[in-house]
């Protein structure tokens, strides 16, 4: 397969491009700073910017699915980029998208009808990234796309258990932590398997 990854030199956009790659995939990244990726055989690098909707036509181009695994970074970047991803997807008849998102846009538990960061689920003192991640998860939503959302919770960098546990639309009972390297691992899968198609996906990694 051919993919667009988004988010490649970030901790987990970094581990699902060694997975693409070491599992034989053609990648195209849309990266700031191309100096931070090595060189590969089948990944393309596109220096620009995920807010340049033409640099993201480019990323795009002949691909059959998309990874984004940007961040927020405290600003619209995530959701402008989304944005743009959405409308040359629909154009280009690209059906396939995992993105990574956050915990905090799962269903609370304790309020079924708030989102967990908006409940007293959330143990988070800023909702600055939930509100970015609310606002893609809208998006998707309205379109057609064949959507998946990965939800970590807290994602310190870890390795790979492959014991990880998941719930669609809810964080799993117990969840503490979420390694970087199962949240890669199991946004592969979805990508390659479509088990989780228009859902939202909570993961928790083992103690």
């Amino acid at each position: 397969m051919k993919i667009a990854l988004f988010g490649a030199t970030g901790r987990v956009g970094g581990e699902i491009l060694s997975l693409l790659l070491k599992n034989n995939h053609y990648v195209t990244v849309l990266v700031r700073n191309p100096e931070k990726l090595k060189p590969h055989v089948n990944l393309t690098v596109i220096k620009g910017n995920a807010r340049v909707k033409s640099d993201i036509e480019k990323t795009l181009d002949s691909v059959d699915g998309v990874i984004s695994a940007l961040n927020t970074d405290q600003t619209t970047v995530l959701t402008e980029a989304i944005a743009h991803i959405i409308s040359i997807m629909e154009k280009q008849n690209i059906k396939r998208i995992v993105t990574i998102g956050t915990g905090g846009i799962l269903s609370s538990r304790v309020n079924p009808e708030l989102l967990r960061y908006q409940s007293s689920e959330s143990k988070q003192k800023s909702t600055v990234a939930a509100k970015e991640h609310h606002k893609v998860y809208d998006m998707l939503k309205e379109t057609l796309l064949d959507w998946t959302i990965i939800c970590p919770t807290y994602l310190p960098t870890g390795a790979t258990t492959n014991a990880f546990i998941i719930e669609r639309d809810r964080l799993p009972i117990g969840a503490v932590q979420t390694t970087t390297g199962d949240t890669a691992l199991f946004a592969y899968k979805e990508l390659m398997e479509s088990n989780h198609i228009g859902h939202r996906v909570g993961i928790m990694s083992p103690k």
